[in-house]
């Protein structure tokens, strides 16, 4: 098991989360695989599981997509947010940046 670096920015959340629902999508793609796979086996106890996993996987896409277009909101409104900071401000937005390119040059020339 490897140890995984906290998350510290907006980008490292919203890569982590896109991630997440990339195994997510691949995680129900396998289910329906392995559901579809045992459709010939008609048998009672069998046949309700193989329901329930399909009534479970459809509220689990419902949910996925709504949390998608949450993000996806969310990340248009925090760039909307920084657009608008950057016209009202465009000398602090001019400062931020080059105070962040001259820390990233030392840190690399360090190494």
């Amino acid at each position: 098991m490897t140890m995984k670096k906290p998350i510290t920015t907006h980008d490292d959340l919203q890569a982590n989360s896109e991630q997440l629902i990339g195994d997510f999508k691949a995680l129900m793609a396998d289910a329906e695989a392995l559901i579809h796979a045992t459709a010939s086996h008609e048998d009672g106890p069998l046949s309700a599981i193989r329901s329930k996993a399909l009534d479970t996987l459809s509220n689990a896409k419902e949910s996925l997509s709504s949390i998608e277009g949450g993000l996806s909101e969310k990340a248009k409104v925090v760039a909307e947010g920084a657009d608008e900071f950057v016209h009202r401000n465009p000398w602090e937005a001019i400062g931020v940046a080059a105070g962040l390119g001259l820390l990233i040059g030392l840190f690399i020339r360090r190494r």
